[in-house]
């Protein structure tokens, strides 16, 4: 929910964050529930998706922007990171489902790709054009990813301000070991740890990127920012992936 602050502070950025708002907000909602879906429990199709788990309640389409990139949508109606029912107990853990998805990335990239390579994010309500909740996946910038392996022996595991700036912005960092994300869902771990953030979920925007620390294990930095603009922030930290997969090319291309 928005307090009267944060839509003062809207009231201030609608110049820059019009850009977002161009789209029909309700664009991924229509395909996935309204084709998607449908077509999957009644034809075993999940076209124009890439595939539907109907037990899992979410769908995976592969978006325009760039050649690689997927979204992970909810196959039932939830708007956005702001949404309560994110954080209820029994809810899926749609980050789990997006780093899986990233065999997709791999399928349209026709190559595997290195964990660090790799990204998801989820964008505030002032840097979103969808009100239907999507996870980005694709690859990450290589300024990014760069900045973050200065930054890995500094990051723990609690959330703590990073000290390196990403694409302009600074976020706060948090890390987490292991292959995958199982029971570890980044939005209850953002708004468990900050009373703030769980009050105003709108405002912010939270990245998971794949890592490999340094004795070798996998595992994952945590990412969050929050909408601010004063600072020409619109908390939208799909810019810190990079459609165009430049990770991918070879040295010096």
């Amino acid at each position: 929910m928005r307090s009267w602050f944060a839509a003062a502070l809207a009231a201030s950025f609608t110049a820059f964050a019009l850009p977002a708002c161009a789209a029909d907000p309700d664009a991924l909602w229509d395909i996935v529930g309204g084709q998607c879906a449908p077509n999957q429990q009644a034809k075993h199709d999940p076209a124009p998706c890439v595939s539907v788990d109907l037990a899992g309640g979410y769908a995976v389409l592969k978006d325009e922007s760039g050649a690689t990139q997927v979204l992970v949508i909810p196959t039932t109606r939830i708007t956005g990171i702001e949404s309560p029912a994110l954080l209820e107990p029994a809810s899926p853990n749609y980050w789990a489902d997006a780093w899986q998805a990233r065999h997709d990335v791999e399928t349209f990239a026709h190559r595997e790709i290195p964990r660090e390579d790799l990204a998801l994010a989820v964008n505030s309500i002032y840097g979103r054009s969808q009100d239907q909740l999507h996870i980005h996946v694709d690859c990450i910038r290589p300024d990014v990813r760069d900045a973050l392996d200065t930054a890995m022996d500094r990051i723990g595991p609690k959330w703590a301000p990073l000290d390196v700036s990403l694409a302009g912005h600074r976020y706060r960092a948090m890390r987490l070991s292991g292959e995958d994300l199982a029971d570890r869902n980044p939005f209850k771990l953002l708004a468990d740890a900050d009373p703030m953030a769980r009050a105003e979920m709108g405002l912010e925007t939270l990245v998971v990127a794949g890592a490999v620390f340094e004795d070798g294990s996998p595992g994952f930095i945590l990412l969050s920012d929050r909408f601010d603009p004063s600072m020409h922030d619109a908390a939208s930290g799909e810019s810190l992936l990079d459609h165009g997969c430049q990770v991918l090319r070879p040295a010096g291309s």
